[in-house]
């Protein structure tokens, strides 16, 4: 079990404190989405998810970085809405198994879990969305990052995507400009694909992601020439040239696996980084300026994360009378 970096206790003087530093005011009509949305009709339910959080946290020192991944999968497909949360039916195949999910995402329990918690106290009031939302801040706050505050009042998807999953989501094994085109598609920057992807800071990602790396980058039956020989070496011992290593799992930080902070961006400065998406921001001027601005200022990416974060789990939402709120996360009512 890894170490939290702060007493629980403290969170509702930050909670207070950052309302302060980083105010947002909804462009959402009639109070649909706002931070106090379920004050009257469920005042407890946010220590509900912070406390299965810190459950599983507790358990497993993966599972942060596992609900940050599974928050952001949602929301580039149908946006915010906790499609990805949804088994498939006759109706539908869901994005579960899709191939940038399948074997991959995880998590899924934690929310079902907190979902019949949340339930039990709040009948039919709290949204799979919403609480997917916290559960991420949660998971990058018990890990030492940043805190922010999440807006509320999201409602429930009512399908999900399979095929959308499989072309939306951005993969470690495109170009740059292929993920960049796809965050821009989502009303994101380029300024959020750098922030954004700091969240590899903490996880594992499987050897399959990054092999090419090692035996032959760019079909060359070399390895990458720009990354650090020492790493190379780890990795190559790590993820073997072999079929069977390809769901081995390498940490994408190897100098802070479980805490969130600026070393993602150190690691790309040094030759270091895992996947060849990542290192490649290094390799245009615009990204790598920002990479390099954030390997040095530690707090400038934590605000900036925060920020990024605000606007991704905003994307898409439905509010108001669209969607619902689902009993159960992993159908529809």
């Amino acid at each position: 079990m890894g170490h939290i970096p702060f007493s629980v206790s403290a969170i509702p003087f930050l909670f207070t404190l950052l309302l302060f530093l980083f105010p947002l005011v909804s462009s959402f009509p009639y109070g649909q989405f706002d931070n106090n949305y379920y004050d009257r009709s469920c005042p407890y339910w946010q220590m509900i998810v912070r406390n299965g959080v810190l459950a599983a946290f507790k358990n497993d020192n993966r599972i942060a970085a596992s609900l940050l991944r599974l928050h952001f999968h949602d929301c580039f497909i149908n946006g915010c809405d906790a499609s990805i949360l949804l088994d498939d039916t006759d109706d539908f195949k869901g994005e579960k198994n899709a191939l940038p999910n399948r074997n991959s995402v995880r998590g899924y329990e934690v929310i079902d879990s907190i979902k019949a918690d949340v339930e039990k106290a709040c009948p039919l009031t709290i949204s799979c969305a919403d609480i997917l939302a916290l559960a991420a801040r949660e998971a990058v706050f018990l890990s030492g990052g940043p805190y922010w505050p999440v807006q509320l009042g999201r409602r429930d998807g009512l399908t999900a995507s399979e095929t959308a999953a499989n072309t939306e989501l951005p993969s470690p094994l495109e170009p740059l400009d292929n993920i960049t085109a796809k965050f821009l598609a989502k009303g994101l920057d380029i300024k959020d694909v750098v922030v954004l992807s700091g969240a590899h800071t903490i996880g594992f990602a499987q050897c399959f992601t990054f092999k090419n790396r090692l035996f032959n980058f760019k079909g060359s039956g070399q390895p990458d020439p720009g990354l650090d020989s020492s790493a190379l070496r780890s990795l190559q011992q790590t993820c073997p040239n072999q079929d069977a290593s390809n769901s081995n799992l390498a940490p994408l930080d190897s100098a802070s696996i479980y805490r969130f902070d600026n070393g993602y961006y150190t690691n790309l400065v040094k030759n270091t980084g895992l996947l060849d998406s990542d290192q490649a921001l290094m390799g245009d001027p615009t990204t790598s300026a920002i990479v390099k601005s954030y390997s040095m200022y530690p707090y400038l990416f934590s605000n900036d994360f925060a920020a990024s974060m605000v606007k991704l789990s905003n994307i898409g939402i439905l509010t108001g009378n669209d969607g619902q709120i689902r009993k159960s996360c992993r159908s529809v009512n």
